[in-house]
Formats: structure tokens, C-alpha cells, sequence
């Protein structure tokens, strides 16, 4: 399908604009103020297991997927290795071509240690660009993409930490010169990871059941600024605290329910004071400072700073005050029931405040192993009409490579004849 100027117009209002582009959106304090970065593909849930139960991941079991949640929960993996491939048609209630496609690998190297890697892809769909007169001038089909590699290890029977690289590339103009003369390019950044998850030890038993507790932490995409233009824009850094109990009910019945909680690390977006107009009231415009030239912020800070100083900041400088700081915290919850290992049934809720972007939705999801195979599908439901993440889909396909090696010997000991 062709969308006419679609990433285009959404680069030109979100990313290349100056500060001067979000003031004429600004809210009074305690309003709504929801905080934007670059390259949020990055947040996007990529598998469907924690998919289905409210985007959870800090301290869900480990997998293949876990790369994305809390790498260190790898070291903690009961199979030696796994390969998984994922793919979610995003915002398909808006675009039919938009889609993100997600390859993950581990390996456990000893019995304390795991590595990992991972591609995720973001397609945009198809580009058409016109000029002025509606003639066609070019094709482009904008993506963006993201490398990561990682390393878990146990620093005991119970605590792992991991730590995961990431490279960053985000182009979505094709290195089109905009209306006003300024030319583009591919914003390319890096970034890291750095987590921790502690289980409790085997043998635990809580309600006289066989249990397992997980807490995870997750300081996720702490990288530089991630630049289109002359305009440099922050990453999704991002902050996730997990905890979850898992019982094994009886030999064939497993329950396990999951929590997080997240907060994006970068700068609130502050409330700029207007300008009066003859008659003492508020304009829409912004009154800036004669000395600097800058606007001058009436609550809030200023979110043009450092990295490390945004993401210390981000803590308080919300101009709602503490207020608007709990509003920046969003919230998952779910839970999955395993039957026999064999076939799972999950569901969750996420939820972010109406005035931090209003992204509130049920999950629900079905996991079936087979032999070597494993397929995870999620569907998402969102709690208002006409919501663009509607019918949501996400598939993932797993592997087994340890139940594979056992067919193998298997299959060969079968074969061989007897002495």
C-alpha cells in the first residue's frame, strides 16, 4: 500500500523539530504531558509468551526472548540453548504494512554463564513521495533496526547479573531534504543494558506448594542521543522492576503470576509561560528570554541536557510534582498456567495513565511444545473503541535444540544394532 508522506509528516512534527515544536503542546502542570523519544520500536513487546500476559518481563521465567526483558535472567536458563523467531503486524487498525520481526539465540557456555543475541526489525511499510503538484518523485520504504548481543552470569546459587550491547538505526526518509531546506539522514546510535535477577533456591516451598520467586531489575537502552538532523533526541532509557511466583501445583499443573513496573529515565517535557496579550491574558505563543533566546520554562526543568543528567533528573522534574512523577509509572500484571509443559494459557493487563499516553489493554495468549517445537501466539484488547492497537496479533516459533540432541540419541541408539 502506498502512504503519502506518512513517516514523513510524523518525522516532521516528533523528531526534527526543535524544543519550540513541543511548547505549542504544552499542557498546564498536571495535565497531559506525555514524555516522547526517538526509536520507541525499542519498547514495543517483541514475543508473544510475555506478550500475552500484560507485557511482563522482568521476572517471568527465562527464554530465548529473555534478551529484551532482563538479560541476566539467561543464566538461569534450564536448556542449554534456544532460537526463537517472532512477528507482530503492528498498528494494522491504521497501516496493513507496518510489522516488527524479532530473531533471538542464547547459549549457556558453562553452568554459571549464558550468551546471547538478538535482531529486531521494524518495518514502516511503503513510502510514496509527491511533489507539490501530486506527481511522484520517489519510493522508499522506511526501517529501523536493532543489534544486540549479551552476557549473563550467576554470581551465586541465586543472583545473576547481565550486561547487553546494542546498535541502534533508525531511517526513516531515505536522506530526503525537507520543505524547509534541511537535509536528513539515518540516526544511528549505541547503547546498553544492565540487569539483575534474583530466584530463590530450589526446594522452596510456599503454601506447602513447590514454588520458585523471581525479582528482576532492568536499566534497559541507556545510549547516546540518537540525531535525523542537527536535532539530537533521546532514546527510550528505560527503568523496569519485576517480581513474580511461580507453584508447581502438582506434577502436571503449573501457576505462575508476574508483575512490573516501568519508567522511562529521560526528561519530562515542562511547562513553557505564554505571552500576554494587550488585554493581560495568555497567548498561544511562548515568551522567550531576550537574553538567551530560549523560552522560559514556568514549572518544570530543562530537557535539553546530558544523557546521565536526564536520567537522574527524571526522578523529579516532572512539573506536576510528585504527582505527575507516579504517573509516569506504567504497569503490567499477568499471569501463565502450564499444563503437563505441554500447552499454556496466559492473559494480563498493562496500563499507562491518560495523561502519560493512554495505553491501557487486556492480553491474552496460548502456548503449545511439541517435540522440538514450541508456538506462542498473543492477542491484544484494548479497553477503548477504535483504539489504533486493536487486534493486535503476535507469533513467536521456538526451538528446542536439547530435545533435539535427545531424539538424536534416541533415534541412533534405535538403530544400532545389539552386540
Amino acid at each position: 500500500m502506498k502512504i503519502k508522506n506518512f513517516v514523513v509528516i510524523i518525522f516532521c512534527l516528533s523528531l526534527l523539530t526543535s524544543t519550540k515544536a513541543q511548547i505549542s503542546t504544552q499542557q498546564l502542570s498536571g495535565g497531559i504531558n506525555p514524555i516522547t523519544t526517538s526509536v520507541p520500536f525499542l519498547l514495543i513487546a517483541p514475543d508473544s509468551r510475555q506478550g500475552g500476559m500484560g507485557e511482563v518481563g522482568a521476572a517471568t521465567p527465562a527464554d530465548v526472548n529473555s534478551l529484551h526483558w532482563n538479560c541476566s535472567k539467561l543464566a538461569f536458563a534450564e536448556k542449554n540453548m534456544g532460537f526463537g523467531i517472532s512477528y507482530t503486524p503492528w498498528l494494522r487498525q491504521l497501516v496493513p504494512d507496518i510489522s516488527l520481526s524479532y530473531v533471538s539465540f542464547y547459549k549457556k557456555v558453562s553452568k554459571l554463564g549464558a550468551v546471547g543475541a538478538s535482531l529486531r526489525y521494524f518495518s514502516l511499510g511503503n513510502i510514496t513521495f509527491t511533489d507539490i503538484m501530486g506527481n511522484t518523485t520517489g519510493q522508499f520504504k522506511p526501517n529501523e533496526f536493532a543489534v544486540d548481543v549479551a552476557y549473563s552470569q550467576k554470581l551465586s546459587e541465586t543472583f545473576a547479573v547481565g550486561i547487553a550491547f546494542r546498535y541502534i538505526n533508525s531511517n526513516l526518509t531515505g536522506g530526503v531534504t525537507l520543505s524547509n531546506g534541511q537535509s536528513t539522514k539515518a540516526g544511528q546510535t549505541v547503547a546498553t543494558d544492565v540487569t539483575m535477577t534474583y530466584k530463590t533456591k530450589k526446594g522452596w516451598e510456599l503454601a506447602d506448594k513447590k514454588a520458585t520467586g523471581t525479582i528482576g531489575l532492568a536499566f534497559t537502552n541507556i545510549g547516546g542521543k540518537i540525531s535525523y538532523t542537527t536535532v539530537k533526541n533521546y532514546i527510550p532509557i528505560n527503568l523496569r522492576l519485576g517480581g513474580g511466583l511461580k507453584f508447581d501445583i502438582d506434577d502436571y499443573n503449573t501457576f505462575g503470576m508476574y508483575a512490573d513496573l516501568n519508567k522511562l529515565l529521560v526528561p519530562t517535557p515542562p511547562v513553557y509561560q505564554k505571552m500576554k496579550t494587550v488585554n493581560g491574558t495568555d497567548s498561544t505563543a511562548v515568551a522567550i528570554d531576550q537574553a538567551t533566546g530560549a523560552p522560559i520554562i514556568e514549572s518544570g526543568n530543562d530537557p535539553n541536557r546530558p544523557v546521565m543528567a536526564g536520567i537522574f533528573g527524571s526522578f523529579n522534574d516532572a512539573p506536576g510534582g510528585f504527582k505527575e512523577e507516579l504517573r509516569e509509572v506504567n504497569i503490567a500484571a499477568g499471569f501463565e498456567y502450564w499444563y503437563a509443559k505441554q500447552f499454556a494459557v496466559r492473559a494480563g493487563y498493562f496500563f499507562e495513565h491518560k495523561t502519560k499516553g493512554a495505553r491501557q489493554f487486556f492480553n491474552i495468549g496460548l502456548g503449545v511444545r511439541y517435540s522440538v517445537f514450541g508456538l506462542d501466539m498473543a492477542y491484544l484488547i484494548p479497553t477503548t473503541l477504535r483504539n489504533p492497537l486493536q487486534n493486535t496479533l503476535r507469533f513467536t516459533l521456538t526451538f528446542d535444540f536439547d530435545a533435539f540432541k535427545s531424539q538424536n540419541k534416541e533415534s541412533g541408539a534405535a538403530t544400532t544394532p545389539a552386540p
